[in-house]
């Protein structure tokens, strides 16, 4: 280690070759430890010049009452929903909380994740896979936090010391409502997304593996990304199939693109769910704003809240708890389906 850089309790930890749990019951003089223990934490303490931190200190004590939470847009329904049940059941456990909006450029999340940290928050929530990079070096941000504090990951999965992921079963979900519209007897599905992020990519491969399972070929041109709100996303359609469509179902990574999709069809002439299925996900306000009443994926949003603000607790008060879980989904029947 270089002589400027401060020792964390994730330091501390690996040169003791004991959890941080225990790192931090050491630090709290907790009765738990053995004399033994305690004598081997404290002199790795002493050679990394260690000095226990506000979060260190807390964690014995229960003074730092602030959790961070960096999500990407609040304009976004779901993201706004996860905020809001994040919020409420930290109050509920005696914490407030900090919000950041990062937005979706790499860098603004990296400078979210650095304001978190300037204001000493007991830990930070990331809400929503876009956090999670395809390379270690993006992720590295992520996994130099949680040497110091924990990191909760909202539907979305890092592996690393001190995170914790919550998220949905999104291939399972994808894979079963694809193949819930081809036994319905739909043949040309559509997949509609925003952006490239973790959830996707498993909603992706369950859209593919069930069109592979009842042997049809993944066809590119009904791939579809599309950002913006639902008006443009029929603007986009229109731009790319005319009056020509060349599907008859859509399943789209939220519902706002599978409502741009039903717009799509109702101003042109296209019977839903007759000439064209849709589904939808997240299971929003909006899917029963809609005419039709949209088809949805349940992602469990609140309970996905829930478990993350749980698992916090726990570690808190530093409970061996799994670094992931997985909840299942249901899938919501309603007016844009024959399934």
């Amino acid at each position: 280690m270089s002589e400027n850089k401060q020792a964390t309790i994730y330091d501390i930890s690996q040169a003791s070759n004991v959890s941080i749990a225990t790192v931090s019951r050491v630090i709290n003089n907790n009765s738990k430890v053995s004399e033994k223990t305690k004598e081997k934490v404290l002199k790795v303490m002493k050679e990394l010049n260690y000095e226990p931190n506000a979060f260190a200190r807390g964690l014995g004590t229960g003074s730092m009452k602030t959790i961070g939470i960096l999500c990407a847009d609040v304009a976004d329904i779901y993201l706004a929903n996860a905020v809001s049940f994040l919020e409420r059941e930290l109050r509920q456990e005696g914490f407030d909380s900090v919000l950041y909006c990062t937005g979706y450029d790499y860098e603004s999340k990296k400078e979210g994740m650095r304001l978190m940290e300037s204001r000493r928050v007991d830990a930070v929530i990331m809400v929503g896979s876009q956090y999670i990079e395809n390379t270690n070096d993006k992720n590295k941000y992520i996994l130099d936090t949680a040497k110091a504090i924990p990191v909760m990951l909202l539907n979305g999965y890092l592996k690393g010391n001190n995170v914790y992921c919550t998220l949905s079963n999104d291939y399972e979900a994808f894979y079963n409502a694809t193949n819930a519209l081809l036994e319905s007897g739909c043949r040309k599905v559509m997949f509609l997304y925003r952006e490239m992020s973790y959830s996707r990519d498993l909603k992706y491969k369950g859209y593919c593996n069930a069109l592979k399972d009842n042997n049809l070929v993944i066809n590119d041109a009904i791939i579809h990304k599309s950002t913006g709100k639902m008006q443009k996303i029929k603007l986009n359609l229109e731009e790319t199939f005319g009056e020509n469509p060349t599907f008859d179902a859509v399943i789209a990574c939220d519902d706002e693109l599978a409502i741009g999709a039903l717009k799509y069809c109702t101003e042109n002439g296209i019977d839903v769910p007759e000439q064209v299925s849709i589904v939808g996900c997240n299971n929003s306000v909006l899917s029963t704003c809609c005419e039709p009443e949209l088809s949805s994926i349940d992602n469990k949003c609140e309970l996905l809240c829930i478990n993350t603000v749980t698992t916090l607790m726990r570690v808190f008060d530093m409970t061996n708890v799994s670094p992931k879980t997985v909840i299942d989904t249901t899938f919501v029947n309603r007016n844009t389906t024959k399934v």
